[in-house]
């Protein structure tokens, strides 16, 4: 069995190296699809061994399915360029693939560090994401633009070791990706035909809050875990008033 790793990618200079590296030694396939980064993401891809093939960036689920029919291997397991594979997982994933089995996939377990520290709670953890898929046994739903759902063509499983997820170093980088994801929301829920009410500007944020904070014990992950229930239910509001707007423009 070939194991293809590949990587999406778009100004990645400050995380490709270290994220090849991470799979440098159980990968017969390293595959880098960029969306044409002007930074030196494709050279230092190159530099470390990877094919580089270009693709222009509409959403994820497309840019991940054309990476399905690109890569060579009969097996492969997609990464994010700011995660990095343990020794135990690459071991994990080679058993896995070698091993009979009537397993099409896996799905893999996130550690995420935001801000410097692991969080293990709040809703980031456990994070679990379709990340090996055996070649022709699944896609991306093409609907589903973030946050992307492989759709199996059979049965899963879940392996044990993690991935290590840098997820956000900076609070400039959080609110970048964080307005692009409430933005989408709102899309869907605008798309879906559900009603814009003004109690959601009071209700959505409090419901995040108590979510991530109590129920998710957010608590347990101390100052950051406050501070990012806080900042999840900011931008509940800030979702809304996307959504508000939309109607809104949409009346006139």
């Amino acid at each position: 069995m070939t194991l293809s790793v590949v990587i999406l990618t778009r100004n990645e200079e400050k995380h490709i190296r270290d994220c090849l590296a991470s799979v440098r030694e159980f990968a017969d396939e390293l595959l880098v699809l960029d969306s044409s980064s002007p930074d030196r993401t494709v050279e230092i891809a190159r530099e470390c061994g990877a094919r580089v093939e270009q693709r222009a960036f509409d959403n994820y689920a497309a840019q991940r399915n054309a990476a399905i029919e690109l890569a060579r291997g009969e097996w492969i397991f997609f990464m994010d360029a700011d995660e990095r594979a343990t020794p135990e997982l690459g071991k994990e994933i080679l058993e896995s693939v070698h091993r009979p089995s009537s397993v099409v996939g896996f799905w893999v377990a996130r550690r995420n560090i935001i801000f410097g520290k692991e969080i293990k709670h709040t809703g980031w953890s456990p994070d679990y994401q379709p990340r090996v898929l055996k070649k022709g046994f699944g896609k991306f739903d093409p609907t589903r633009h973030v946050h992307e759902l492989l759709v199996w063509e059979g049965r899963a499983g879940v392996l044990k070791a993690a991935l290590i997820h840098y997820n956000y170093d900076s609070l400039t980088q959080f609110r970048a990706k964080q307005i692009a994801y409430t933005r989408y929301e709102a899309q869907v829920w605008f798309g879906e035909g559900k009603r814009a009410r003004v109690r959601g500007f009071i209700g959505q944020p409090l419901r995040e809050i108590w979510r991530r904070y109590i129920i998710l014990e957010g608590w347990k992950d101390g100052a950051h875990g406050f501070w990012l229930s806080a900042l999840m239910a900011y931008y509940a509001f800030v979702r809304q008033k996307m959504f508000w707007e939309m109607h809104r423009k949409h009346r006139v």
